[in-house]
This record gives structure tokens, sequence and C-alpha cells, in this order.
């Protein structure tokens, strides 16, 4: 009997810290497509340090083909993605900000990471619809 207790309160504790199904974390939506030379010097420039920085353990980074995807439909877009790169940060699925374009890793990681703060601190981020640089069609 104490064994049944015991492992009811571990199963207990253990579900306390486990996610629900309906909980969903922020995430980075990446919109990119072929052939499109902002995306490859995101990839470039950003990419390989995204995975290991504050930014992205906050929001994982999902990439989207927009020539071959259509917008996820779990998501509550604010207006539709139309050029690449666009960024689309998410949380509980819907659109929280957004940076249409890419120009360096400067601008991005300022404006990304400007965005996370507000978020994180429950303010509204500033909207940045108005294309940051380079952007592809």
């Amino acid at each position: 009997m104490e064994y049944v207790r015991r492992l009811a309160l571990a199963l207990l504790l253990i579900g306390s810290f486990v996610p629900s199904s309906g909980a969903r974390a922020a995430e980075l939506l990446m919109f990119e497509r072929a052939g499109c030379p902002w995306c490859a010097r995101w990839n470039r420039e950003v990419a390989p340090g995204y995975v290991r920085s504050e930014e992205g353990e906050y929001a994982p980074l999902r990439r989207i083909d927009l020539d071959r995807e259509s917008h996820p439909r779990d998501i509550a877009f604010k207006t539709p993605v139309r050029f690449t790169p666009t960024f689309v940060l998410v949380d509980q699925g819907r659109e929280i900000g957004r940076l249409i374009g890419y120009i360096d890793a400067a601008t991005f990681w300022g404006l990304f990471a400007k965005m996370v703060r507000d978020h994180r601190e429950g303010r509204e981020p500033a909207p940045h619809n108005a294309p940051i640089g380079g952007r592809s069609g």
C-alpha cells in the first residue's frame, strides 16, 4: 500500500512539470524560399548561433518554405506573409510580432531581442511590419 501511495505521489509530481498539450511555448517562424539571397545571408550570419542564444532558447526556430507550405493553420496571423525572409514571433497560437526582411545580424538581433524582451515582460512588442532591409518577393 505504501508503494502505491509513493508511486501516485511521484506521478503527480512528474505531471506538474510536464506542460499540458494545450500549452505551447513561444517560437520564431522563419518564412523562406529557395533562391532568396537574404534568407541565405541570414542562414550564414545568424542561424549558426541562434539555437544557442537566449532568444533561441526562448523561441525555437521553425522554418516554413513559403513556396511549398501554406501558413500554419494553428497560428492566428495578423496579416498574411508575402515576402522572404519574414520572421514571426508566435506564442500560444497567436502572432506576437514580425520582422520583414533582413539586412544584417546586428539589426536582426537588436530588433528581435527587443521583441522577445517586451513579450517576456508582458508588453506588446512594437510593430516592425515595415521592411527592415533586403527581401525577396
